[in-house]
């Protein structure tokens, strides 16, 4: 990654935004519609800016002054000057899509973002905010932390129960509280690679990849097809140990290494 993806809250806090405009008028949107407050260049408690100014020499000085009191700064068409960048968003309150490009293409970013538009329900944002309502629920039917994570990823897989792609009822988590379903127990999983390329990866192996614990692998694993692991999943070069650890464990290996 060139860059840290991050969602940060701005609600009821300053923003700075310099400049008129066009350019000016749509950061002001996207400031106010998070709940920021815009304020000018001389406020003091501001946590983040923004720079709209078309002259290059006036939008460059502007922006070194706010950085020199320590602020991180987006300055408007000039990926380059920025600290951070405003990605293209697909909005379903509280879920939030962003697509960036790291300011290599805004159009790609808006192109890419309309494709997911029409794939997201309008309705996820309220499964969202079942699950979030249900949580003591889904803390004591699962009370390991282990069990309870497996158990939702099993509910969100496609196909399953609260798959968020799919349209649900507003009773859909109390149903699926309901149903007897156990969290899939621990278990090792060997997958033998297509190749070193991420892009051959099969669906499911890069939805399990998504959802493991553990994942050992080949020395020749390349970080391509490892970044597509779980962030929190514990990696380990070599093969893994008997028994295996618990939860959902991979071992990837390679053609050409494997025995």
């Amino acid at each position: 990654m060139d860059q840290l993806p991050i969602f940060v809250n701005v609600r009821g806090r300053k923003v700075i935004l310099v400049g008129e405009g066009d350019a000016a008028d749509a950061k002001r949107r996207l400031i106010e519609r998070a709940g920021g407050i815009c304020v000018d260049a001389g406020n003091a408690d501001a946590m983040l800016a923004f720079v709209a100014i078309e002259d290059e020499e006036a939008a460059l000085a502007s922006a070194a002054d706010l950085k020199a009191r320590g602020l991180l700064v987006n300055v408007v068409d000039r990926p380059e000057h920025c600290d951070f960048t405003t990605p293209a968003v697909v909005d379903r309150q509280p879920v939030l899509v962003a697509v960036g490009t790291g300011g290599a293409s805004a159009g790609m970013a808006k192109a890419i973002r309309q494709r997911i538009e029409t794939l997201l329900p309008e309705n996820v944002g309220k499964l969202a905010q079942a699950v979030a309502h249900a949580r003591d629920a889904i803390r004591n039917k699962w009370p390991k932390a282990a069990d309870r994570r497996r158990s939702l990823d099993q509910a969100f897989a496609a196909g399953g129960s609260l798959d968020p792609f799919q349209s649900h009822a507003p009773s859909a988590v109390d149903s699926w509280l309901d149903q007897n379903e156990d969290a899939q127990p621990s278990r090792l999983v060997d997958i033998p690679l297509l190749s070193a390329n991420a892009d051959d990866l099969t669906l499911l192996t890069a939805r399990l990849l998504g959802e493991a614990d553990y994942v050992f692998h080949d020395a020749h694993i390349p970080g391509t097809i490892l970044n597509r692991a779980r962030a929190d999943a514990v990696r380990v070069e070599g093969t893994p140990p008997t028994p295996a650890p618990e939860g959902l464990v991979l071992y990837l290996r390679l053609p050409s290494t494997s025995g």
